[in-house]
């Protein structure tokens, strides 16, 4: 054992827009992860998580406090977490541990200025004790002058005219069409790059005289996709799977004007691009785990991996997330570690905010009263493979409540949408119509999901 200490460390690794299906380990996925895949199979990968919110500010505000992100106004990428609130990463603080982070944390969205060395004050108050937060791509990319550390670092290299050069002109193409070139900075330059290497430094730096959280979170492979040339190399001529083709007859007509109309071919290059961004992530988290192999703490060490929504990538001819079809509502899980069987594929329906109250479990920590979220640790030890009977989600727009066999999305002002998942697994046919007992039932678990409790709090 590293360290002086009875507790596990706890190594989070996320990244942002990343899809459930594009694990290497997944059927049919075209992606090449080898290291994820071996994570999975050192443990557990769940196949049915789903964001709370997808789009990344409530997704990861929700995942931060255990609560469904519309309970704190998280209903869009406006949205901050109120410092009232506690987040698992204080309750781990207050347990003993060490608290870092190296990536974008996205709590404090409103306010831009991460800072020179990624540790402005709000995040403490967040409960972090060794922060890195780095600023997404984006938000590097369109401001004239540095945000945070990753600005910062391009500039004393003397890339940060270039790069924002390039991310304004991706923005006024909306970041997809047209647009998807590989980066124009050098491979070791590029974000994710810049990531992981601040967190294999983080590793190596770190004491084992306390048990440490470590928040890993990748900007990738969140668009635009600009992978650099020595990975996209690799992915230009892959064939890549179709994109679900859908007329969006029956959806509403807010889903509708997501249309892209991207070709066939031009979809295959985003896909080509992105499949080269996830290639780039995964190659760095090759690298954090060989630095937890070094400082002896893997057999100590509890790894979890996912993302805070997908990336809709051509299917319903739509791109990014903010829309509560499949692509864009699941997210991959794993995790692997001391007392986590290994090899096991789960089906079990799980929140992304469950993974708050798993991790103080895995910790030690008692249980939180007051949250939403709800533990899967007796998945991870092997006592059940159950965990929830629906998953809910909302965003400024639409609620949504997913089944093993159905999905019921609400849409403000507009038509609802009802599939049948067993049979339509691409989302094409809405039945709400035709059948009206299943969709007032599943209406009726719906407003109780987000009624539960709050009258209490």
């Amino acid at each position: 054992m590293a360290g002086k200490h009875s507790q596990p460390n706890i190594l989070f690794i996320m990244a942002d827009q990343f899809r459930h299906d594009y694990l290497g380990c997944a059927a049919a996925s075209p992606a090449r992860t080898p290291n994820l895949d071996r994570v999975a199979a050192r443990g557990a990968r769940f196949t049915q998580c789903a964001s709370n919110g997808p789009v990344c500010s409530p997704a990861r505000i929700g995942l931060a406090c255990g609560l469904q992100p519309c309970r704190v106004g998280a209903l869009d990428n406006g949205a901050y977490l109120p410092a009232s609130i506690t987040t698992y990463y204080q309750r781990l603080r207050d347990y003993g541990f060490r608290v870092g982070c190296a990536g974008k944390l996205d709590l404090a969205k409103p306010s831009p200025y991460n800072g020179r060395a990624g540790d402005r004050p709000c995040v403490y108050g967040y409960g972090f004790t060794h922060p890195i937060e780095i600023e997404g791509k984006m938000h590097a990319g369109k401001h004239a002058t540095p945000m945070g550390p990753y600005g910062f670092y391009l500039q004393e290299r003397g890339l940060y005219q270039k790069f924002h050069e390039d991310y304004v002109a991706r923005a006024g193409h909306d970041w997809v069409k047209g647009v998807c070139h590989d980066s124009v900075l050098p491979a070791d330059a590029f974000a994710d790059v810049y990531i992981g290497r601040r967190a294999v430094e983080w590793i190596e730096a770190i004491g084992d005289d306390f048990p440490w959280h470590f928040f890993v979170s990748f900007v990738g492979p969140h668009s635009p996709f600009d992978p650099p040339t020595e990975y996209a190399g690799r992915w230009r001529s892959t064939p890549m799977p179709d994109a679900i083709q859908d007329s969006m007859e029956k959806k509403p007509a807010w889903a509708k004007r997501r249309q892209r109309g991207l070709s066939p071919q031009e979809v295959s290059i985003t896909r080509r691009q992105y499949c080269a961004a996830i290639e780039v992530i995964d190659d760095q988290i090759g690298a954090i785990l060989e630095a937890v192999e070094r400082r002896g703490m893997m057999d100590h060490t509890i790894i979890l991996f996912s993302s805070d929504h997908g990336e809709m990538l051509g299917d319903h001819g739509a791109y990014a997330k903010s829309l509560p079809y499949e692509a864009a509502l699941r997210v991959p899980l794993l995790a692997a570690g001391p007392g986590i069987a290994e090899g096991r594929t789960c089906d079990a329906l799980v929140e992304l905010i469950d993974v708050n109250p798993t991790i103080c479990e895995l910790a030690g920590l008692p249980p939180q009263e007051g949250i939403d979220a709800r533990s899967f640790a007796p998945i991870l030890r092997g006592e059940t493979d159950q965990h929830r009977t629906e998953q809910i989600a909302a965003l400024r727009g639409f609620e949504c409540l997913r089944t093993q066999n159905h999905k019921l999305i609400h849409n403000e002002h507009d038509r609802d949408e009802l599939y049948d998942l067993a049979t339509d697994p691409n989302e094409l046919n809405n039945i709400a119509a035709e059948q009206p007992g299943i969709t007032r039932s599943l209406s009726a678990r719906l407003r109780r999901r987000f009624l539960e409790g709050e009258w209490r709090r």
